[in-house]
């Protein structure tokens, strides 16, 4: 009798606990909170729409005009020309340092994900110090007999910048997939007589498609909403036209807002719809991946990798390094005179560390409440913000710049409380980069066992007890690892920070380009080292360090 009581009070007790982890819905306050979110996330793509079509202009007449149909097609032929040329770059280098006996792999694994520090107008400006006429390639090349390199300009230019500094958006998540890869299918082709060239096409490809297909989706959105390298290569896409035509013509500057916002609306949903449609990948492994030897092919594959290495990230640092050096050994010899000092240098960093820094934790705070309700809850208005705030990854910053400034300049509430002001950078920066953070909160958020709440719920805490005690301390690696993400990507950030900082506040991504553009070499060279330094130290935490752990 004792024995069937104590078995009906456990019983009774899964019974509460279960009803408990799957009955306890979120409360109205998170859910407010995240629905706040999510029109926050969604306003400046918002506004943009309704600006082209408010005050009667006729967006429809700009958008087949001249003047917005040769930008769009630049900006087409830039995105899938980088996208294909990332694609195979990104691919062939993840299959020789995850499959193959490269020499010095380690080291090429460390080195490659590096272009991820540079901001692209940094590439560009370095690259063609270095590779154009009269550069470091041109110095070194005429030893050789050869007296002119070809000129680095135009959409040349742009395209070899853009793939060097995003082909470890294809790199990294290609290179993870192999290493988990199972061996057993390759190995089972392998015997059945097929190359390492039809195993790879037959096998690694349709498992690895899905990185493949994500990563080169991020580099076709990141050439769409790029600026400063194509800037400083002279090539006229949507993002430049923008930027000209913001403040001469600002219909114009709504047109092509609304194009771009279209066009990576629809590269988003396009890809949604493919990766669907792809083979569902293996999952787990299956002993050790498989490496294939290379053999007569060795010297070739470790040249090739050099040789990009060399490019992306040995030619910037010589280029800025030579920048800096030049600069100092001149003014200390009595030359010209830098026209920054140091305390100018260091008050462009402590003001690009302090606003990634707010700005990483207010879009870690502001997607935190949707993470809970996806995560824990399992709650529509979750799935909905959820879905808003990834979205907004495909808004370029340019728009949002753009936005925001039509915004505070069209009313005068706005104008008043934030015109002029950090927190409506601080909101820029969070619509940016705040997807950014959403995909690691969200796991988080998920890697919080339900027993403890459920242990806490009964001892009596309310939620907000909980959420201190359990839900706080378990996601904090997470949360931090989030708000790193977005403070790497925040100290890079160009257009928004160079169109709504307030008047007299510089970052060093503003100062670099505006020195850039004003020919102070020398002074870009020694800021753009500082920057590429800390973005070093954050990508070595971020993503190499991690990369190494998986």
């Amino acid at each position: 009798m004792v024995g069937s009581n104590s078995l009906r009070h456990a019983q009774g007790v899964t019974v509460a606990l279960t009803g408990m982890t799957h009955c306890s819905g979120a409360s109205v306050t998170l859910r407010i909170l995240g629905l706040a979110a999510a029109a926050i996330f969604a306003f400046p793509g918002v506004y943009l729409v309704y600006r082209n079509f408010a005050a009667g202009s006729d967006p429809a007449g700009l958008l087949i005009s001249d003047r917005t149909i040769g930008p769009l097609w630049r900006s087409l032929q830039l995105a899938v020309s980088v996208s294909a040329a990332a694609l195979g770059l990104g691919t062939g280098l993840a299959w020789l340092t995850s499959r193959t006996d490269l020499p010095l792999l380690r080291l090429w694994r460390i080195l490659l994900p590096l272009p991820l520090v540079f901001p692209t107008f940094v590439g560009a400006a370095a690259l063609i110090h270095a590779l154009n006429p009269g550069g470091l390639a041109n110095d070194l090349m005429s030893s050789f007999g050869i007296d002119r390199t070809p000129e680095l300009r135009g959409f040349r230019g742009a395209w070899l910048v853009l793939t060097l500094m995003t082909y470890p958006y294809v790199y990294l998540p290609v290179a993870a997939r192999l290493r988990q890869l199972p061996g057993t299918l390759e190995e089972s082709a392998r015997v059945l007589g097929d190359t390492a060239l039809k195993v790879f096409g037959r096998v690694c490809i349709p498992q690895t498609a899905s990185a493949m297909g994500a990563g080169t989706l991020l580099v076709f959105l990141y050439t769409l909403s790029d600026f400063g390298a194509v800037q400083l290569m002279r090539y006229d896409t949507l993002t430049r036209a923008i930027a000209t035509n913001q403040l001469a013509n600002p219909p114009v500057a709504l047109a092509l807002s609304l194009i771009l916002l279209v066009l990576a609306a629809l590269v988003v949903v396009g890809e949604r719809g493919f990766s669907q449609r792809l083979p569902d990948a293996a999952s787990g492994r299956s002993g050790q991946p498989m490496i294939y030897p290379l053999g007569r092919w060795r010297a070739a594959a470790t040249g090739f990798v050099a040789l990009t290495v060399a490019c992306a990230v040995g030619a910037p640092l010589l280029a800025l390094g030579d920048w800096a050096a030049r600069g100092l050994l001149r003014s200390a010899t009595g030359g010209r005179e830098l026209t920054i000092d140091f305390p100018k240098v260091y008050e462009a960093t402590v003001n690009t560390v302090g606003v990634s820094v707010v700005a990483a934790l207010v879009s870690t705070a502001a997607v935190l409440p949707i993470a809970l309700l996806v995560g824990r809850y399992r709650s529509r208005v979750g799935s909905f913000a959820h879905a808003l705030v990834v979205s907004t990854f495909a808004l370029p910053g340019i728009l949002i710049a753009l936005s925001i400034r039509f915004w505070t300049l069209r009313s005068d509430i706005a104008f008043e409380l934030f015109n002029d002001t950090m927190a409506l950078l601080i909101f820029a920066y969070m619509v940016r980069f705040g997807s950014l953070a959403m995909g690691v909160t969200l796991v988080a958020v998920r890697g919080v066992p339900q027993r403890l709440h459920d242990s806490a719920q009964i001892l009596g805490a309310g939620r907000l007890r909980r959420f201190l005690a359990v839900d706080l301390p378990m996601m904090a690696p997470g949360l931090l690892a989030g708000a790193g993400l977005v403070l790497l990507s925040v100290m890079k950030e160009l257009p928004i920070s160079l169109f709504v900082s307030p008047l007299g506040f510089s970052t060093l991504a503003t100062r670099i380009f505006s020195s850039f553009e004003d020919a102070f070499i020398a002074e870009a060279g020694i800021m753009a080292v500082v920057l590429v330094a800390l973005s070093f130290v954050l990508t070595w935490f971020l993503v190499i360090r991690r990369d190494h752990l998986l």
